[in-house]
């Protein structure tokens, strides 16, 4: 049986986009993004969590992100997770998770540079790699609230 690697997130950026290139000319850009998570607990107060992940952006839509994105756009991002390891140089072990973005949706709202669609223009170029062929629609299922024990992973 094969596996899923799919990530989908709407948050907003936690610093501008950092826009370089690779020594092979590749375009990157590095996005950090707050994905904010509000629910009531057994007490009924309101919590709220936030979880900061990274994202890289290749090719074209990196420097669209870079050209149209600051601190503070609301974003969409569509992707996949890649675990990188390394040694650090004090000789220690280091990994982090992050996700590659496939397609990075503007969207309006504060910091996004107005607007009056729910998403910028910019945002439709693909990625460097294609998005996987879209599949027929499922029916929709009842959802369920995460248990406690999993929110806590952010």
């Amino acid at each position: 049986m094969g596996t899923v690697n799919v990530v989908i997130l709407m948050g907003n950026l936690t610093r501008d986009p950092e826009l370089r290139r690779t020594q092979g000319g590749q375009t990157v850009s590095d996005l950090g993004l707050a994905v904010n998570e509000r629910y009531k607990n057994q007490a009924g107060e309101e919590v709220k969590k936030t979880c900061f992940v990274d994202v890289t952006v290749w090719g074209k839509q990196a420097e669209s992100c870079a050209k149209f994105l600051r601190k503070g756009s609301p974003a969409l991002v569509e992707g996949k997770l890649q675990f990188d390891q390394w040694e650090s140089p004090e000789g220690g072990k280091r990994s982090k998770l992050r996700v590659v973005a496939e397609r990075v949706r503007f969207l309006s709202g504060a910091g996004a540079g107005g607007g009056k669609d729910d998403e910028g223009g910019a945002d439709d170029e693909p990625a460097a790699e294609p998005a996987p062929p879209s599949r027929p629609p499922q029916q929709a299922q009842t959802r369920r609230p995460m248990p406690r024990d999993a929110r806590a992973a952010c």
